[in-house]
């Protein structure tokens, strides 16, 4: 593996992006923007109906985003027209084939001219309904390559997956692709056009059931847990991904074709500042719900491995294999980004982190007091958790009883709204359990090979750094990442 300047490969090139609102989109995108301001175009395909609401999505959702500061310090006046120079906007949608593209001026100028590929878009629910997960998650990512096979001048196209396709599985996970009909339990006969009849047949028998919304919403996310569960997948998300995997694969042929597998993506280590999140992402809504005083259990193994990376270090190995593949066919071209080989953490160190950060300093809640924290209690398998919720349940109705014993619709509205609050738990719960019991560690050989080529070659290391070990987690979670939620996810 021979690598260059990865500014030098930037400069003057025209780099397609979808999901350009998502989380690691913006991360690229402002990276790019800032250090290399020479690149020529940047295409941002938009979910949108047409220009004006794309328009709105930029401003509302990308450059005005904390995210873009620095680069709007660096450029002040010349700002608005840099961006106006460098981005196009695209409506369209990666659920559809041609990507939804309905300007074939704009479509054609895409084929023509365009360099590189990276394909950020996905749903990332882990219980989302099953027909909008299959839809972009694994069509979009067949329609995305399909796409690709058009563009004339194409060097790269760089597909972002999740490690944990891998599902439940324990011990070392390798970076091995995934071949259509391939299941993680051996059962046989998984087929993506077979999967969608599957929901259209579902969405046609709710239809003459004359189904609600609701129940509907609710039939396609029963579905994808069921449908994944049946191949040896944990949840719909993982599932599909995995789907779009072997999609991908079986279709490259001769293309330069890069998956970045990145682990527990969080907020920002260095780039563009110390901190940046977004969104209530995962492990994170643990620390929100314990911060405000609201996470009395844990349900887990606090001894099992939790593989987090910043979201920097991803975007920075993007843009490193993006290089590394460039005009070079690969079957090795998959890559693991995680910490859990090079510098494992386990939860125990994130309950550690987390008390003594919120008893230093306590979210303040709106009626100006302090929150306190404590260790919570800890909950090692599903059977102690179903006997624990069901004692709260007991207590909380004995406390509505005793409230509202002269009030019988308000006692029962309440008790139907308990309820459905435990359903609720007790769902997110099964979905998540995979997770908080999860023993493997994801290899990242390949990963490392292209560390080891982007010391040796030209690459900028100090610039797109992406090696775990240089990551002090106590510092990081302590003075980067805990700080950086309570600022952009709390408020």
């Amino acid at each position: 593996m021979e690598l260059g300047s990865i500014l030098h490969f930037l400069q003057d090139k025209t780099i397609l992006i979808t999901g350009a609102t998502g989380f690691l989109a913006k991360i690229l995108l402002e990276k790019i923007l800032r250090v290399q301001p020479d690149v020529k175009k940047l295409f941002l395909l938009l979910r949108a109906t047409d220009t004006k609401s794309a328009t709105h999505r930029l401003h509302n959702e990308i450059i005005g985003k904390d995210l873009f500061k620095l680069l709007k310090e660096k450029l002040g006046p010349n700002f608005t027209s840099f961006v106006s120079e460098k981005l196009v906007l695209v409506p369209g949608d990666i659920s559809c084939e041609d990507l939804g593209l309905k300007d074939s001026i704009l479509r054609e100028e895409i084929i023509s001219q365009t360099d590189v590929i990276v394909n950020l878009a996905a749903t990332t629910n882990f219980d989302e309904r099953y027909d909008i997960a299959l839809r972009l998650n694994t069509f979009g990512a067949k329609y995305v390559l399909c796409f690709a096979k058009n563009c004339v001048k194409l060097k790269v196209l760089v597909h972002v997956s999740t490690a944990y396709v891998s599902g439940e599985r324990g011990g070392l996970i390798l970076e091995t692709p995934y071949h259509l009909g391939d299941s993680l339990n051996g059962v046989s006969g998984l087929d993506i056009d077979v999967e969608n009849k599957v929901i259209q047949d579902k969405l046609k028998e709710l239809r003459e059931e004359r189904a609600t919304p609701d129940e509907v919403k609710m039939a396609m996310k029963d579905l994808g847990i069921a449908r994944a569960r049946v191949y040896g997948w944990p949840n719909t998300y993982v599932f599909t991904k995995a789907m779009g995997e072997m999609v991908v694969e079986d279709l490259k042929g001769n293309m330069p074709f890069v998956i970045v597998r990145p682990t527990i993506v969080t907020s920002t280590l260095k780039e563009p500042f110390p901190g940046w999140a977004e969104g209530v992402r995962t492990i994170d809504s643990l620390a929100v719900a314990y911060g405000k005083g609201k996470l009395t259990c844990f349900l887990g193994d606090l001894e099992s491995p939790v593989d987090v990376i910043p979201a920097d270090m991803v975007v920075n190995a993007m843009l490193v294999a993006m290089v590394a593949h460039a005009g070079q066919p690969s079957d090795e071209a998959i890559y693991q980004v995680g910490s859990s080989v090079r510098n494992p953490i386990r939860y125990s160190n994130l309950q550690d982190y987390g008390l003594r950060y919120f008893t230093a300093k306590p979210w303040i809640n709106k009626d100006g007091k302090p929150i306190k924290v404590g260790r919570v209690t800890v909950l090692g398998d599903m059977a102690s958790f179903r006997r624990y919720m069901f004692i709260r349940y007991l207590l909380l109705l004995k406390g509505l009883e005793l409230a509202n014993t002269a009030f019988c619709q308000y006692f029962h509205d309440s008790y139907t709204e308990l309820h459905r609050k435990i359903q609720i738990v007790m769902r997110l719960v099964d979905i998540y359990r995979p997770y908080l019991f999860f023993y493997g560690a994801f290899d990242d050989m390949n990963t490392e090979k292209l560390r080891m080529a982007a010391r040796e070659g030209g690459v900028e290391t100090d610039l797109f750094y992406f090696d775990p070990k240089d990551i002090d987690w106590e510092d990081y979670f302590m003075n980067v990442h805990i700080p950086g939620i309570v600022n952009y996810i709390f408020k």
